[in-house]
C-alpha cells in the first residue's frame, strides 16, 4: 500500500546500510544532527561565551517547547536533562519521606533504573510498594488504583512498559491518585513520539522521558515536565546555579529559586546534546504522531501476526489499543538468535523476560518487517530451536 511516511527514509543514513527495527532502543539518527552540532561547533569557536546570551542558556526551556507540542503541554512547562534518573532525583528530591504520607506505588514492570532510584528512597523513610504483573505482560489497572491510597505520595508509572509495550490506563490511575492527594510521575519514553500523548488532557503532575528512542533525539537528552500550577510550590534540594531567580549575581548562601521552571534545572546545561536532539523533535513534530501511530499499529500487527503464524510466542498485548510500538518474540534461545540477526545487518535488541524486540518507527518498510520475521524462522529451522 501506500506509505507516504517512506518519503523521510533518505533523512536516515543507517536506513541505507541496515535492516534498522530498533527504534524501541535507539532511534535512527537523523541526517541533520551533523549539521546542528557543526552549527554549535561553528558558535564556539566564533562567539565564544557571548553564545551563553545569544540562546545557549534558554536551550533547556527552548528545546523542551518543541517536546510539549509532541507531548500536549504548554510552552515552558518542560526542561531538558541528561536522562529520566536525574530528571526523578530532581522530583523526588522536592518531597519529604519522613510523614505518613511517604508510600511510592509502582509496578514491578517499570524500567529497572526507575525502580533503583526509588529503593534508594527507603533509606530516607520510603515505603515502596510494588504491584507484580500477573503474567509478564500486562499490569492489571485495577491492582494499581487499589495499592493507591490516602498514604500515597507519589506514583511513578511507566505509560508504555519497556517489555511488552502494553500501555497503561494513565488517566484512571491519575484520577484514582488525584481522589486520595497523591501526585503521579509518567514516564512517557516509550510512547513520546509514536503513540499520542496528550500531558494536559491527562491530568498527570509530573511527566519523564528522553529522546533515545522514537523521538530520534540520540543519547543524553532527557526530561521532565511539571504541571504548571505546582511550579510555585516545589523547591528541589537537587538544584544548581540554572535554577537560581538571578543565576550571573553569584550570590552565596541559600538558593532563592527561580518562579519559572528554570527552578528545575541544576548545573550547566548540555549544550552540544540539545543541539543533537532537537532535529529528531521537529521531524516527529512536522510529521504528526498522530499519523506515526498509525503506521505504527498496522506494522505491529503486520509482524505479530506473521510470528503468529509461524508458531513463535508473542509477549506483547493482542489488542491493539493497548499496544505501543514493539513485538516482542520468545523464541528459544534468544539472546543468541539476536546476535545472529544483528551480524546479517537486521538490528533489532533482546530483553530477559520479553524475548527479541522489534520496534518499527515511520521509516520502517513492511517488507523491512516481513524479512526480520522469516529471518526469525530461518535461524530457527536451521538450529533445531523448535517453537
Amino acid at each position: 500500500m501506500a506509505d507516504d511516511l517512506l518519503r523521510w527514509r533518505d533523512e536516515f543514513p543507517i536506513l541505507s546500510t541496515s535492516t534498522y527495527l530498533i527504534s524501541n532502543s535507539l532511534g535512527a539518527m537523523p541526517r541533520g544532527v551533523r549539521d546542528s552540532l557543526a552549527h554549535f561547533a561553528d558558535t564556539w569557536a566564533t562567539r565564544g561565551v557571548r553564545a551563553w546570551h545569544e540562546g545557549w542558556w534558554e536551550m533547556p526551556i527552548t528545546v523542551g517547547n518543541i517536546l510539549c507540542d509532541i507531548l500536549g503541554a504548554p510552552h515552558g512547562s518542560i526542561t531538558m536533562h541528561q536522562n529520566v534518573a536525574v530528571a526523578e532525583a530532581i522530583l523526588a528530591s522536592c518531597f519529604d519521606f519522613s510523614g505518613k504520607r511517604n508510600k511510592i506505588v509502582y509496578s514491578d514492570m517499570n524500567f529497572p533504573s526507575v525502580m533503583y532510584l526509588w529503593e534508594a528512597h527507603k533509606r530516607v523513610g520510603a515505603r515502596i510498594h510494588t504491584v507484580t504483573s500477573d503474567d509478564g505482560v500486562i499490569v492489571d489497572t485495577q491492582k494499581m488504583l487499589d495499592a493507591i491510597d490516602e498514604t500515597t505520595l507519589l506514583v511513578p508509572m511507566s505509560h508504555v512498559l519497556f517489555r511488552s509495550a502494553y500501555i497503561q490506563d494513565a488517566k484512571a490511575i491519575t484520577e484514582k491518585a488525584h481522589k486520595v492527594g497523591a501526585k503521579v510521575i509518567l514516564d512517557v519514553y516509550q510512547s513520546a513520539g509514536t503513540v499520542p500523548v496528550d500531558l494536559t488532557a491527562l491530568g498527570v503532575d509530573f511527566a519523564v522521558g528522553g529522546s533515545v528512542k522514537w523521538l530520534c533525539g540520540g543519547p543524553g537528552a532527557g526530561f521532565l515536565y511539571v504541571r504548571p500550577d505546582l511550579v510555585s510550590t516545589l523547591e528541589p534540594m537537587y538544584t544548581g546555579w540554572q535554577a537560581h531567580a538571578r543565576p550571573f549575581g553569584f550570590e552565596i548562601g541559600e538558593i532563592e529559586y527561580a518562579a519559572d521552571q528554570f527552578r528545575f534545572l541544576n548545573g550547566t546545561p548540555h549544550i552540544p546534546t540539545l543541539h543533537a536532539a532537537k532535529v529528531g523533535y521537529e521531524i516527529i513534530r512536522e510529521i504528526g504522531v498522530p499519523a506515526i501511530r498509525a503506521k505504527s499499529k498496522r506494522l505491529v500487527a503486520r509482524i505479530e501476526d506473521r510470528a503468529r503464524g509461524y508458531g513463535f510466542k508473542v509477549t506483547c498485548p493482542a489488542d491493539p489499543d493497548r499496544r505501543g510500538s514493539t513485538v516482542a518474540i520468545d523464541v528459544p534461545e534468544g539472546k543468541r538468535v539476536c546476535d545472529e540477526l544483528i551480524r546479517r545487518d537486521i538490528v533489532v535488541d533482546y530483553r530477559p523476560k520479553a524475548g527479541i524486540r522489534i520496534g518499527p518507527h515511520f521509516y520502517t518498510t513492511e517488507e523491512e518487517c516481513d524479512r526480520t520475521v522469516d529471518t526469525i524462522l530461518e535461524i530457527a529451522n536451521a538450529w533445531n530451536l523448535g517453537r
